[in-house]
């Protein structure tokens, strides 16, 4: 058991150029299609390969057609006066809050789209 433990192991922790020879390896030496591999692979390195992301940059990309809104947003959710808002609004495409975690983030996002602004999560 403890073998396949370390070959599952191995599998996940693969890079996508391995990946793309043992897709090669598994349809020229054994006629196993590639697309089955990958969905195996993939299977696998979905369950722990890479560490989940934990902290989140928001990043407001456009103010959208209702600037005064999304101001008023980036105002009351980081706390800032009114002229840093405005000034991050401006700078856009401009960082909103970073190290925040993925609810806050998420959070973030849906307000000030609400609001109007297109907003990307880094």
């Amino acid at each position: 058991m403890a073998d396949l433990k370390q070959f599952a192991e191995q599998l996940v922790n693969l890079t996508v150029k391995e990946v793309n020879e043992l897709a090669t390896i598994l349809k020229d030496e054994y006629g196993i299609e590639p697309a089955a591999a990958a969905v195996v692979v993939a299977a696998g390195g979905a369950e722990g390969g890479a560490e989940a992301q934990t902290e989140f940059t928001v990043v407001l990309k456009e103010a959208g057609a209702s600037k005064l809104a999304v101001v008023k947003a980036v105002k009351e959710l980081t706390g800032l006066g009114l002229k840093e808002a405005k000034d991050i609004v401006d700078s856009a495409p401009t960082n909103v809050k970073e190290g925040v975690s993925k609810d806050e983030a998420e959070g973030l996002k849906k307000a000030l789209e609400e609001a109007g602004a297109v907003v990307e999560l880094k």
